[in-house]
Protein backbone atom coordinates (compact mmCIF):
# COMPACT_ATOMS: atom_id res chain seq x y z
CA UNK A 1 0.00 0.00 0.00
CA UNK A 2 1.34 3.74 -1.14
CA UNK A 3 1.97 6.22 2.15
CA UNK A 4 -1.01 8.08 0.93
CA UNK A 5 -4.21 6.94 3.31
CA UNK A 6 -7.66 6.11 1.32
CA UNK A 7 -10.16 8.73 2.17
CA UNK A 8 -12.38 7.08 3.04
CA UNK A 9 -10.86 3.46 3.91
CA UNK A 10 -9.20 1.80 6.75
CA UNK A 11 -5.97 -0.38 7.12
CA UNK A 12 -4.94 -3.00 9.75
CA UNK A 13 -1.16 -2.45 10.90
CA UNK A 14 0.83 -5.19 13.32
CA UNK A 15 1.04 -3.96 16.80
CA UNK A 16 2.59 -6.67 19.24
CA UNK A 17 -0.66 -8.80 20.33
CA UNK A 18 -2.80 -7.03 19.27
CA UNK A 19 -4.14 -4.44 15.88
CA UNK A 20 -3.47 -0.92 15.27
CA UNK A 21 -6.59 0.33 12.98
CA UNK A 22 -6.26 3.38 11.10
CA UNK A 23 -9.46 4.97 8.86
CA UNK A 24 -10.12 7.83 7.41
CA UNK A 25 -13.09 9.35 6.22
CA UNK A 26 -14.44 12.45 3.96
CA UNK A 27 -16.45 14.26 7.76
CA UNK A 28 -15.77 12.65 11.16
CA UNK A 29 -19.04 10.59 10.85
CA UNK A 30 -17.49 8.55 7.67
CA UNK A 31 -14.13 7.90 9.36
CA UNK A 32 -16.08 6.85 12.54
CA UNK A 33 -18.49 4.47 10.31
CA UNK A 34 -14.87 3.04 8.65
CA UNK A 35 -13.40 2.04 11.55
CA UNK A 36 -16.25 0.38 13.43
CA UNK A 37 -16.00 -1.52 9.80
CA UNK A 38 -12.50 -2.33 10.66
CA UNK A 39 -12.74 -3.51 14.15
CA UNK A 40 -15.28 -6.27 11.65
CA UNK A 41 -12.44 -7.34 9.26
CA UNK A 42 -10.73 -8.39 12.19
CA UNK A 43 -13.08 -10.58 12.95
CA UNK A 44 -14.41 -11.80 9.96
CA UNK A 45 -14.96 -11.22 6.37
CA UNK A 46 -17.62 -8.53 6.45
CA UNK A 47 -18.66 -8.82 2.45
CA UNK A 48 -20.42 -12.12 3.56
CA UNK A 49 -22.44 -10.45 6.42
CA UNK A 50 -25.89 -9.61 5.55
CA UNK A 51 -27.47 -6.50 6.68
CA UNK A 52 -30.79 -8.67 8.07
CA UNK A 53 -30.89 -6.77 11.69
CA UNK A 54 -30.97 -3.30 11.97
CA UNK A 55 -29.37 -1.74 16.01
CA UNK A 56 -29.36 1.74 17.11
CA UNK A 57 -26.55 2.79 19.15
CA UNK A 58 -27.06 6.56 20.85
CA UNK A 59 -23.75 6.90 23.15
CA UNK A 60 -22.27 10.10 25.03
CA UNK A 61 -18.67 11.05 26.32
CA UNK A 62 -16.95 13.39 27.73
CA UNK A 63 -14.88 13.81 24.50
CA UNK A 64 -14.27 12.47 20.96
CA UNK A 65 -11.94 9.76 22.24
CA UNK A 66 -14.11 8.47 25.05
CA UNK A 67 -16.94 8.72 22.26
CA UNK A 68 -15.27 5.95 19.95
CA UNK A 69 -14.18 4.11 22.53
CA UNK A 70 -18.02 3.61 24.20
CA UNK A 71 -19.72 3.61 20.90
CA UNK A 72 -17.20 0.88 19.02
CA UNK A 73 -17.97 -0.62 22.61
CA UNK A 74 -21.31 -0.99 22.04
CA UNK A 75 -21.02 -3.16 18.93
CA UNK A 76 -18.50 -5.44 20.57
CA UNK A 77 -21.28 -5.53 23.89
CA UNK A 78 -23.92 -7.19 21.00
CA UNK A 79 -21.30 -9.54 19.72
CA UNK A 80 -20.53 -10.52 23.08
CA UNK A 81 -24.52 -11.24 24.06
CA UNK A 82 -25.88 -11.78 20.55
CA UNK A 83 -23.37 -13.31 18.38
CA UNK A 84 -23.85 -10.36 15.91
CA UNK A 85 -21.55 -9.61 13.22
CA UNK A 86 -21.95 -5.94 11.47
CA UNK A 87 -21.28 -5.58 8.01
CA UNK A 88 -22.85 -1.79 7.85
CA UNK A 89 -22.30 1.24 9.70
CA UNK A 90 -24.12 4.69 9.97
CA UNK A 91 -23.35 7.53 11.62
CA UNK A 92 -25.97 9.95 11.57
CA UNK A 93 -24.46 12.48 13.87
CA UNK A 94 -21.87 13.38 16.39
CA UNK A 95 -22.11 16.64 18.23
CA UNK A 96 -20.49 18.46 21.00
CA UNK A 97 -23.11 19.72 23.46
CA UNK A 98 -21.42 21.31 25.74
CA UNK A 99 -17.95 21.50 26.90
CA UNK A 100 -17.53 18.47 28.16
CA UNK A 101 -20.79 16.02 26.38
CA UNK A 102 -20.28 14.92 23.10
CA UNK A 103 -23.07 12.48 21.27
CA UNK A 104 -23.12 9.75 19.02
CA UNK A 105 -26.37 9.21 16.99
CA UNK A 106 -25.98 5.90 14.63
CA UNK A 107 -27.54 2.15 13.02
CA UNK A 108 -25.52 -0.77 12.06
CA UNK A 109 -26.61 -3.55 10.44
CA UNK A 110 -25.57 -7.23 10.88
CA UNK A 111 -26.69 -10.64 11.77
CA UNK A 112 -25.41 -13.40 13.71
CA UNK A 113 -22.66 -14.78 13.60
CA UNK A 114 -22.73 -18.30 11.11
CA UNK A 115 -19.74 -20.42 11.02
CA UNK A 116 -21.10 -22.36 7.93
CA UNK A 117 -21.28 -18.97 6.06
CA UNK A 118 -18.92 -16.06 8.28
CA UNK A 119 -15.17 -16.56 8.19
CA UNK A 120 -13.66 -17.35 11.55
CA UNK A 121 -10.73 -14.81 11.72
CA UNK A 122 -9.26 -13.27 15.09
CA UNK A 123 -11.76 -12.43 18.08
CA UNK A 124 -11.65 -9.11 19.34
CA UNK A 125 -11.87 -8.87 23.03
CA UNK A 126 -11.85 -4.95 23.52
CA UNK A 127 -11.45 -1.87 22.44
CA UNK A 128 -9.08 0.68 23.78
CA UNK A 129 -6.86 3.59 24.29
CA UNK A 130 -4.00 2.44 22.96
CA UNK A 131 -2.77 5.11 20.71
CA UNK A 132 -6.01 6.49 20.33
CA UNK A 133 -5.64 9.40 17.91
CA UNK A 134 -8.75 11.37 16.29
CA UNK A 135 -7.86 14.24 14.24
CA UNK A 136 -8.22 16.39 11.05
CA UNK A 137 -5.61 15.16 8.30
CA UNK A 138 -6.33 17.79 5.86
CA UNK A 139 -9.28 19.61 4.14
CA UNK A 140 -10.87 16.86 3.13
CA UNK A 141 -9.93 13.73 5.19
CA UNK A 142 -10.13 13.04 8.94
CA UNK A 143 -8.26 9.90 10.48
CA UNK A 144 -9.09 7.76 13.26
CA UNK A 145 -6.54 5.78 14.76
CA UNK A 146 -6.65 2.84 17.98
CA UNK A 147 -6.03 -0.37 19.17
CA UNK A 148 -8.07 -3.10 19.79
CA UNK A 149 -7.48 -6.18 22.09
CA UNK A 150 -7.76 -9.45 20.41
Amino acid sequence: MSGEAPCPGFRHSEHTADVLIEAWGRTLEEAFEQAALAVYEVATDTGKVEPRRRVDVEVDGVDLENLLYRWIESFLAYTDSEGLMFSVFRVCRIEKRGDDDWRIVSAAWGEPFDPERHEHRTYVKAMTYAQMEIKRENDTCWKVQFVVDI
